[in-house]
């Protein structure tokens, strides 16, 4: 069976009206994409350089800007976090760490009394959890 070949190199113009209907999509789903709520809480943490990471199996907790906590996703009140955390450690063959994920804007004494929570839970240690430069600090030339 021979099968005809009709196809053509298109020749003419093309027309605006199609990539300019795209074009208006494109730009209302991206609108339309910012104004879509995010759920969770909004934490900005720190950003440094060069820390380790850990080795050891940890505990997350949240603190945002206005000192309420949050544990496994979720709000929660402080006499809560201490027995879910006595809990925790009771139940845990090895020791374990507190990573704080603390705001930028909490303060020293918000992490102080969540780390001393912690301990009176049976977690020793606490870090604060940071985020990585994205890029390295630009070296500076010398000057002669």
């Amino acid at each position: 069976m021979k099968f005809h070949r009709n196809a053509r190199i298109f020749q003419g113009r093309l027309d605006a009206a199609p990539f300019a209907a795209v074009l208006v999509l494109m730009v209302i789903f991206l609108m339309a994409g910012s104004l879509v709520y995010t759920p969770g809480v909004r934490l900005q943490l720190p950003v440094v350089n060069d820390l380790p990471g850990l080795d050891q199996r940890s505990v997350r907790v949240a603190v945002d800007k206005n000192g309420q906590l949050y544990f496994e996703n979720q709000w929660i009140e402080e006499t809560e976090l201490r027995n879910r955390l006595t809990k925790i450690a009771k139940d845990s063959k090895e020791p374990l760490t507190l990573l704080v994920q603390a705001d930028k804007e909490a303060t020293n004494e918000m992490i102080v009394r969540l780390t001393q929570l912690a301990c009176k839970a049976g977690i020793a240690e606490a870090f604060l959890a940071v985020l990585p430069r994205p890029f390295p600090e630009p070296s500076r030339p010398s000057l002669p």
